[in-house]
């Protein structure tokens, strides 16, 4: 019974583990196309966000505005910003005249009476109405509108997928960041406090019965990443090794949280060591109890584990290595690097964000408990790879690939530590790689090259299978009188990839390639091919 509880939780994660995956589409819609492609009227570059917004909990209400500083990179007359077709277009302002606008789907196409210089402008974005609910957060996009044990209201956002545009408006496209952060202002009720990104300015009444919080974000930072957390909170921290963390819990779980939050230290000592300085070091750390389960929101991560070891106290691994951590403390900061800091241009891309992050997984578990367990662990998340699709998915329309981003990708990232076989080569290279595209959008392209810069190998048919594919690569061996034959068998031609093998007790690690090559003076039963530490197959012919 146990058991199948267990594996249910596991599909689920296998599928979307605090990310949202859009299902499956056999073909794409013109509005598809209008919220993935990076068409003329997006071809401007946000350079930042003031969002000022407020939240009726009793109406599940939201109203406020947007002002959206930009340099267009080419002469535009006409611009997209994206706010989902059920929210009100109120008024948008541009040198304090309204502007002609038209819908379509939930683009906002906004009409200059005049071509836009390539200069510095913005316009003000006035919006209102009930945001889209989320049905089971985080894997489905929305506000979450629920009350805490004392009775008050608490809320919050969840939107990887979805989209931010199905709360606010902005250019909802992950290749463009905010180059000079954002200012967020929500206005709450009284009873309440709001915790947003980056880090808190001050807040002010607004009148009898509400008030309004400012947060300040430094950095650039992706509109999934913006988030609202409405509560009765209650805050405790520390500046730890000249890091300020910071905590905002609500009240009733203070002493809980103050001791199982301890974590994070270990946690950021680990990670720094092997990925670089917490990337958003300006505008601090924090930790944020939410009612949904956890999302790796830049600066103001959401948690909603409960409290408990691995994954709501359940091990992914089924090793009893994933009950030893707070999966959502974990899994959700090291996103911090792979998924905030260094971010895919296109969602069709987002195993640079699963992938990495779950590797982080047992990068955390070789810190704290050793390599020997942080390859079992990771043995065990292969149990839910399911092989259903591309990792990568469709480019231009807004398509993710296949749930196996998160353990398949980590397993890519895994067997690239040891085609590497020298791991002080190989920190540094993830370090370096961590700290090169620091703050940055990239593609696959990009990581592909710079792993094969880094490494000095020929590395993109080793990505091509594991990313492109839904096979990964099997290693065909077969004895042949006194001498054992092998090769792999891949959908990627011209495959070359080393693995490591023991023979007669000896290890060696051997380079294989489509065609057959020869291990002279040796037999089938003497060989074991090393399966744990490389993602593949073996056949015996």
């Amino acid at each position: 019974m146990i058991q199948k509880v267990i594996a249910g939780v596991l599909i689920l994660v296998g599928i979307s583990a605090n990310a949202q995956l859009l299902q499956e589409k056999e073909k794409y819609t013109k509005a598809d196309t209008l919220r993935g492609s990076l068409r003329k009227e997006r071809n401007f570059d946000v350079l930042h966000y003031t969002l000022d917004v407020k939240v009726e909990p009793e109406k599940k209400y939201i109203s406020g505005s947007n002002i959206i500083g930009f340099v267009p990179n080419e002469e535009l007359t006409d611009i997209q910003i994206d706010l989902y077709a059920n929210m009100n277009v109120d008024s948008i302002i541009f040198d304090g005249k309204p502007l002609k606008y038209t819908r379509e789907f939930d683009a906002v196409f906004i009409h200059f009476p005049q071509p836009l210089e390539k200069e510095v402008t913005s316009i003000q974005f006035y919006y209102s109405g009930n945001p889209t609910i989320a049905k089971h957060a985080p894997w489905d996009g929305g506000f979450v509108f629920t009350k805490s044990e004392s009775g008050l209201p608490w809320i919050a956002t969840a939107c990887q997928g979805a989209g931010a545009s199905l709360w606010w408006p902005n250019k909802d496209h992950q290749s463009d960041e905010p180059n000079n952060g954002m200012d967020i202002f929500v206005t709450v009720p009284n009873t309440l406090m709001d915790v947003s990104n980056g880090r808190l300015m001050g807040s002010v009444p607004v009148d009898e019965e509400y008030t309004k919080w400012h947060w300040a974000v430094t950095n650039p930072i992706n509109n999934y990443d913006v988030a609202l957390n409405i509560g009765d909170y209650t805050h405790f921290g520390e500046n730890y090794k000249g890091l300020d963390m910071d905590f905002y819990v609500l009240k009733e779980n203070l002493e809980k949280a103050k001791v199982h939050f301890e974590e994070v230290k270990p946690m950021m000592d680990c990670f720094q060591e092997k990925f670089g300085t917490y990337p958003f070091k300006e505008d601090s750390y924090k930790l944020v109890e939410t009612p949904h389960l956890g999302m790796e929101h830049q600066s103001a991560v959401a948690y909603g584990n409960k409290y408990l070891k691995g994954y709501l106290g359940n091990d992914l691994s089924r090793t009893g290595v994933g009950l030893l951590w707070d999966f959502i403390i974990i899994h959700e900061t090291g996103h911090e690097w792979y998924g905030n800091s260094i971010t895919a241009k296109d969602i069709a891309d987002m195993w640079i964000h699963e992938g990495f992050t779950t590797y982080s997984e047992a990068v955390y578990i070789e810190c704290r408990w050793g390599y020997e367990k942080a390859q079992t662990y990771l043995n065990g998340m292969k149990l839910s790879i399911q092989n259903d699709r591309p990792v990568i998915g469709d480019y231009g329309v807004n398509k993710e690939g296949s749930g196996d981003m998160y353990n398949k990708g980590a397993m890519l990232v895994n067997t690239l530590r040891h085609i590497i076989n020298d791991d002080e080569k190989w920190w540094k290279i993830l370090k370096d790689y961590t700290l090169h595209f620091k703050h940055q959008t990239v593609t696959t392209e990009q990581v592909v090259s710079y792993f094969e810069e880094a490494s000095g190998l020929t590395l993109k048919p080793v990505f091509d299978q594991y990313l492109r594919y839904t096979t990964i690569p099997v290693l065909q061996l077969k004895q042949d009188g006194k001498h054992v034959m092998y090769r792999w068998e891949t959908a990627v031609p011209n495959f070359s990839m080393p693995f490591k093998i023991t023979n007669n007790g000896k290890t060696e690690m051997l380079q294989a390639t489509n065609d057959w090559k020869k291990l002279k003076k040796s037999k089938l039963k003497n060989i074991k091919v090393d399966t744990d530490h490389f993602y593949i197959k073996t056949q015996i012919l």
